[in-house]
């Protein structure tokens, strides 16, 4: 299975491991794990990632990966999701620079319901 060249991609590979705090009282923060991995029907975009928000307790509020299926969802499926709270929902991944504006755009709706932006 050949992967169409994402030329967005070495932006989003070039987190892997960042830790950014994201709020003016540094109690809310981002972190990034994005690796590399043989294309597969779970993996189609030859990565595996997971980009997350967390509050000042250090918990997930936000969460866009690919490590598990979800609901209905089979082996064999893409598993790409996105947690909000207790919710998991799919998440279509088109490409990197789509996932990074996706996450943000969440980032920032969550940080503004919590009061911590304007």
């Amino acid at each position: 299975m050949t992967v169409p060249r994402d030329p967005t991609l070495d932006v989003l590979l070039d987190l892997d491991g960042q830790v950014l705090v994201v709020d003016p009282e540094g109690g809310h923060w981002v972190r990034f794990v994005v690796n590399r991995v043989p294309v597969s029907p779970e993996k189609p975009h030859g990565i595996d990632y997971s980009l997350t928000l967390h509050g000042t307790e250090g918990e997930r509020l936000v969460g866009f990966d690919n490590a598990h299926p979800v609901g209905r969802q089979k082996r064999g499926e893409p598993q790409d999701h996105r947690h909000r709270l207790r919710t998991i929902r799919p998440y279509e991944y088109r490409d990197a620079a789509t996932l990074l504006a996706d996450f943000w755009a969440t980032v920032d709706a969550v940080l503004r319901e919590e009061g911590v932006i304007p």
